[in-house]
């Protein structure tokens, strides 16, 4: 299972999924955001303490749903 970070950088480069490619380019950009975890609560925590735009929770936990179901199943 890769990592939440690696996941996301799919939604770099997508003409679509504003959200999500914003959320990403935030992650790529922050040298501090725990590129390596796996943890739900530690990137929760991690978002709420650096929360890069209003929304960007929301935004977290759709994705986190999508990446437990990709990278499980």
């Amino acid at each position: 299972m890769r990592s939440f970070y690696h996941f996301m950088m799919k939604f770099r480069d997508t003409e679509k999924h504003a959200e999500e490619r914003q959320l990403a380019e935030w992650m790529f950009q922050d040298h501090d955001f725990p590129k390596q975890s796996k943890s739900y609560d530690e990137i929760s925590r991690y978002l709420e303490w650096n929360m890069p735009f209003t929304g960007a929770l929301q935004v977290f936990d759709r994705m986190w749903e999508t990446y437990i179901v990709e990278e499980i199943e």
